[in-house]
């Protein structure tokens, strides 16, 4: 099973293939809107409006496993994220990252990047950067800001323009 395998719905329940971004940068965040984290959906649409023209995805994945920090329903969340941050880039519906119901994407993901505490997501804002290929590029834990992923963005942004 490759990246591209995968898919989700967003909030409005269409679906979302992943192989709609094939020869895209992708930007996975597991996001929440009553976090202390939750001003880097900010720092995050800032990376997608610079960055969307050369082949980034920011793809925001409502998460509620955290302390209950993101209580919005699929048909609300959206309306948040654009009204208080701002957010124009897609979110899905919400989902579970860890668990006996963690989505299939994280799932994945956890595989080929665990992280400091193996396969578990820690908490809010864990990010995932899946190169144009397909293939996962890197994982950034949740106190890393969204800035701070803008080199590793244009490394693999490079591989788009180099093809």
């Amino acid at each position: 099973m490759s990246f591209y395998d995968l898919s989700i719905y967003d909030p409005a329940g269409n679906p979302i293939n992943m192989s709609d971004f094939n020869g895209k940068a992708v930007l996975i965040v597991n996001t929440a809107t009553k976090c202390g984290l939750t001003p880097q959906f900010d720092g995050l649409e800032s990376l997608y409006q610079k960055y969307k023209d050369q082949g980034l995805i920011v793809l925001g994945f409502p998460c509620n496993q955290f302390l209950s920090q993101s209580p919005e329903s699929n048909e609300t969340v959206v309306e948040v994220c654009r009204i208080n941050h701002g957010v124009t880039f897609p979110l899905t519906e919400k989902i579970d990252v860890n668990g006996a119901d963690t989505h299939p994407i994280f799932v994945y993901l956890k595989k080929k990047l665990g992280g400091m505490l193996g396969s578990t997501i820690k908490w809010n804002f864990t990010k995932f950067l899946i190169a144009p290929d397909g293939k996962p590029y890197k994982r950034f834990s949740p106190k890393t800001e969204p800035e701070d992923l803008e080199a590793d963005i244009i490394e693999v942004l490079k591989s788009i323009h180099n093809a």
